[in-house]
């Protein structure tokens, strides 16, 4: 009895050997599917904001000392700042920036005859909270052409940008990251050259599908950013 004893001990031994190994190989398996995938690198654009402003907070749907509000549909577009690893990372400074409800930039640069919306923020900053969150509230923009001809008219040749907003995210210990968020259903969506050249597989990260919110709260956007360590 003692030796038979001894031989299960040795194969629970010998089983528990086993088990080790697996168990070590499956670890990276578990780190894998904790692993989030960057954010895919686009242009900031040609329109990145040039001159500060002494209104850049986190509603760009009015401006301080102006009475009226921005025209357009009202969105809400809120998210995390995450790394690789999908660890939240507070303190980062997100910029997003966009064009008015027209199509147009409050821009030097940008040629769109489209008038500007004087209560329109346009550039807005958060910096993330402990979970990473972050959260705008903002107006959806309107397509706009690439290119216009001497008579102000667009050239339908160049083709549109489809709606889109604009985000730049900084946090020192991690490589700034620029990059294009858009609408989900949006018909221009599939002639996009900037969107196009995001990688298919990507592609679900930077379109979103707007969320009802609780009761009457207008629609929201939930746009996650994963930034790299440096």
């Amino acid at each position: 009895m003692e030796q038979r004893d001894k031989k299960l001990t040795r194969r629970a031994v010998l089983g528990a050997g086993v088990s080790m190994p697996l168990g070590i190989l499956a670890a990276p398996a578990i780190a894998a599917e904790m692993a989030c995938a960057p954010t895919p690198r686009q242009t900031t654009g040609p329109f990145y904001p040039v001159y500060d402003q002494i209104d850049k907070d986190v509603d760009l749907t009015k401006l301080t000392g102006h009475g009226g509000r921005a025209r357009g549909e009202v969105i809400r577009v809120t998210g995390r700042v995450l790394d690789e690893t999908c660890t939240p990372v507070e303190g980062a400074l997100v910029d997003l920036w966009q064009a008015n409800a027209r199509g147009r930039y409050a821009h030097p640069a940008d040629p769109n005859p489209a008038p500007l919306d004087p209560n329109f923020q346009g550039w807005g900053q958060a910096v993330t909270d402990a979970d990473g969150r972050y959260a705008f509230r903002t107006v959806k923009p309107a397509a706009y052409p690439l290119r216009f001809m001497s008579d102000g008219k667009a050239d339908e040749e160049a083709g549109y940008r489809t709606p889109h907003l604009h985000f730049r995210v900084s946090k020192r210990g991690h490589a700034e990251l620029a990059t294009q968020m858009y609408f989900a259903g949006e018909a221009l969506n599939e002639k996009d050259g900037v969107l196009r050249r995001v990688p298919e597989a990507e592609r679900s990260s930077v379109v979103i599908v707007p969320r009802k919110g609780d009761g009457d709260e207008v629609p929201v956007l939930e746009f996650d950013l994963v930034v790299a360590r440096t």
